[in-house]
C-alpha cells in the first residue's frame, strides 16, 4: 500500500502540465495550490477538487460526492470540493481538464467580494 505522500507525489506529476501546482500538508491531509489558491485537497488518500455553481454539475452528473467531515460538536460539514474522477488519476490529459476547472472555481471564489462577519452596529 502506498502512503498518502506517495499519492500526492503522483498527483503533482499528473498536474505538471497545469504548471505551478504545489502541495502543502494541512489538517491531516494535503492542499493543492496554484498561484496561492487552493483548488484541491487530499484526505484519506482521496483527491477532491474545488467546485462551484459553474462546474458542480460536472461532478454530480458522475455521482462524485462532496468532501464532508464531522465537526467537534457532531455536525457534518460539507465543503465545496468533490471527489476527482478515477480516470483523471491515470491521465495527465484528463487531470489537466479537471484541475483547470477546479482552479477556475477557486479563482471565481477568490474574486468575489468578501462577506463581512461583523454584526451591524445598532
Amino acid at each position: 500500500m502506498h502512503s498518502e505522500s506517495d499519492f500526492v507525489a503522483h498527483l503533482l506529476e499528473l498536474l505538471h502540465p497545469v504548471g505551478g501546482v504545489t502541495a502543502k500538508r494541512m489538517f491531516g491531509g494535503y492542499g493543492l495550490f496554484r498561484d496561492g489558491l487552493m483548488f484541491g485537497l487530499v484526505a484519506d488518500g482521496v483527491l477532491y477538487l474545488k467546485a462551484d455553481e459553474e462546474n458542480r454539475a460536472d461532478f454530480t452528473d458522475l455521482g462524485l460526492p462532496a468532501f464532508q467531515y464531522e465537526t467537534r460538536d457532531g455536525r457534518v460539514s460539507v465543503m465545496s470540493y468533490h471527489q476527482c474522477p478515477e480516470d483523471a488519476l491515470e491521465s495527465p490529459i484528463v487531470m489537466t481538464r479537471w484541475a483547470r476547472s477546479a482552479f477556475a472555481a477557486a479563482h471565481r471564489q477568490a474574486s468575489r467580494p468578501k462577506k463581512s462577519r461583523r454584526r451591524p452596529k445598532d
